[in-house]
């Protein structure tokens, strides 16, 4: 048997520690245990900081891991107010880091899941630093984001064909060519409001009125900012669950941007920060990886 008494990243699935710890005494002659204590990826003051936290445990296997990796710089222990500051935070010290001589590709941040990574990737974005996500797709790529992200922009622009003809299609029963042809009529009309609600519906659109009523309201502001974007979550979640088996999971993440949102002082400011297509930054400037890994 291999494990580690040290982790625990399985709990989710019911495993526990017992089955490590007890594993001799289920034996006769008891089993032998080979420590495997020497560790080839960090350095010395790295292990030293895990050596110490390891030994807070109140049952363990005795071991100690070390490494011919030197090492100067020490592990740093920082505590922040919430994910906001944390993103901001480590955007500060990438900044700084790059100025010192590390180049972006040498610097990388780990998370424990890739949900976990969305306020970050909103602060690289909104402060232009590139960057490579590995373990899932970027929190402003994913198609659900995207979705919200383009709700919002047409309220802003009913002229912005490229967010208009995203949301049109959310609907059941709208197309390709049904959409252009209401973006036709808006984009030729002085008030593109007013023609979105003269606009004859769509021959087998389902949820047109809804879908009026929600622009009508962010035109107008009634609900105000950050509350904009909780009323075009209301209206999207209906047709997230018709686009996605797992529209749980994808809530959670427009739970998270609605978050992120409440932060900006208005719904300009907040989408002049974010892009509903960005460009892969990775293709035109060096850029610093960040992973999701369970660790």
């Amino acid at each position: 048997m291999v494990g580690d008494d040290a982790q625990s990243i399985y709990s989710f699935g019911a495993a526990t520690v017992r089955n490590i710890l007890d594993f001799l005494r289920q034996f006769k002659p008891a089993a032998t245990v080979i420590t495997l204590d020497q560790n080839y990826r960090s350095t010395g003051p790295i292990l030293t900081a895990a050596n110490g936290v390891i030994d807070l445990a109140a049952e363990r296997f005795t071991k100690n891991l070390w490494t011919d990796r030197a090492g100067t710089n020490k592990p740093r222990l920082v505590t922040v107010q919430d994910e906001t500051d944390q993103a901001r935070y480590i955007v500060e010290r990438v900044l700084h880091d790059r100025e010192g001589g590390p180049v972006l590709k040498q610097q990388a941040i780990l998370f424990r899941t890739s949900s976990h990574s969305g306020p970050l990737e909103v602060e690289l974005v909104r402060h232009n630093i590139p960057f490579v996500k590995f373990g899932g797709l970027k929190f402003l790529d994913a198609a659900h984001v995207k979705d919200l992200l383009a709700i919002l922009r047409f309220a802003e622009n009913p002229r912005d064909r490229m967010a208009g003809f995203r949301v049109l299609q959310l609907m059941a029963g709208i197309g390709p060519a049904s959409a252009q042809r209401v973006l036709d009529q808006l984009g030729d009309a002085p008030d593109p409001l007013a023609a979105l609600r003269t606009t004859p519906r769509p021959a087998r659109a389902e949820g047109w009125d809804a879908f009026v009523t929600l622009i009508g309201l962010l035109r107008t502001s009634c609900s105000g900012w950050p509350a904009d974007i909780e009323a075009a979550r209301g209206w999207y979640e209906p047709h997230l669950d018709r686009l996605h088996e797992d529209a749980i999971i994808r809530g959670a993440d427009l739970l998270q941007l609605e978050q992120i949102a409440a932060r900006y002082p208005s719904r300009q400011r907040f989408l002049t920060d974010l892009t509903l297509d960005p460009p892969d930054p990775a293709a035109t400037r060096p850029a610093f990886p960040i992973a999701t890994k369970t660790i």
